[in-house]
Order: structure tokens, then sequence, then C-alpha cells
């Protein structure tokens, strides 16, 4: 209701239909391609772009996915006026990192804040819970446990409960609605706050 309209972005449909709701199909690899005047003016944009290393298959197509991608987004925002761009990284998410994961996630961090819209929220949730299309074995091996866990998770360790994603898109939803200048980190722990039903 905040959204006279939304413009999706993606490699395939979303599968919902709304009237405000318009889609442009792309291979990410041609965002660039896009021109602003097809997307026109808008306020803010919200990346939530990701894969595995496993999907990717080698470090640099995954550095391309979770880098290039969001910088080039990032980008055609700004180019289409937003002032806002939320992006979804990860708890750990360092560019000085040893971690080639965490390091990625610290690296895509920084390039979305050089594009120099005005107000960039990042968001670092823990292990994301709630539906995929695609199955992550991993992931889903750890979710009961994670959830177990989560109950003793008190104090400082709130910021390592799983999380569900509907959570995470309820706080940037509310994020948005309150536009602060400059880059904001909100921490797990933070954004299950913020996100709470």
């Amino acid at each position: 209701p905040s959204y006279g309209r939304v413009i999706s972005i993606g490699r395939r449909k979303t599968g919902t239909s709304h009237p405000k709701l318009r889609e442009i199909e792309t291979p990410l690899d041609q965002l660039e391609k896009i021109p602003a005047a097809k997307i026109g003016i808008i306020d803010a944009a919200f990346c939530c772009l990701g894969t595995t290393q496993a999907k990717a298959g080698a470090q640099d197509v995954f550095r391309r996915v979770e880098v290039e991608y969001p910088r080039q987004a990032a980008r055609l925002a700004k180019s289409c006026g937003a002032g806002q761009f939320l992006i979804v990284t990860a708890i750990g998410a360092d560019a000085r990192s040893p971690i080639f994961y965490n390091k990625v996630k610290g690296e895509v961090e920084a390039a979305v804040i050089a594009e120099g819209v005005a107000s960039i929220s990042i968001f670092r949730p823990s292990l994301l819970l709630g539906h995929r299309d695609e199955f992550r074995w991993k992931e889903k091996l750890g979710e009961p446990f994670m959830r177990l866990l989560a109950l003793v998770m008190v104090g400082p360790a709130r910021r390592l409960r799983p999380i569900e994603a509907e959570t995470v898109a309820r706080a940037m939803v509310r994020v948005a609605a309150k536009p602060r200048p400059g880059a904001t980190i909100y921490t797990s722990d933070k954004i299950d706050e913020i996100g709470r039903p």
C-alpha cells in the first residue's frame, strides 16, 4: 500500500499477479542494458539476489552473482532516481574476512555503498527460514536444529538465531518507510525486532 507501483526485475516471472506489479524478465547479466526509461522514476530499490557456492559452481561466478549484479542494480536504481537501496547480505559479512563467503558479502556491501545512493540499508540476517523454490540440503538439515537452538539464544547470541524470510521482507518495507541518510546496517536481531508481525 505504500507504493503506487512495484517493478520486479528477475530471471523469471514471480507467478504473482497484482494491478500494481510490472515484471521485467531478463538474464541478470543484462541488467546494465535495461534503459532507465523502461523503469521510470522510482523511490526505492530492494535487492534480495543471492545464490549458493554449489549452484554457482565456481568462485568467480559466485562473486559475479553476489557482487556485480547487485552493484549494477544499485547503479540502475540511482539512474532511475531512487533515493534508497535496500539489500540483503548475510551475518558475518566482512570484505576483509578470510572466509570466502563472508568476504564476498562484505564486498557487495562496499560495492553498493560506492554507487552513491543517498540511503542504503544493509540487512544481515542469520540462517533464513521459509519456502525456497530450490532444495538446499545443508540448510534443510540444519533448520530443525537451529529452530531448537534459537530457544536458548539470548543476549548477544540473539543475532545468531535463524530468521524467517518473511520477517526480513517486512523489516525491509518498514525501514524503507523511514529512510536514513548514508549506510545503515541491520543485524539479524534488529531485523527480527523491526519485522515482527
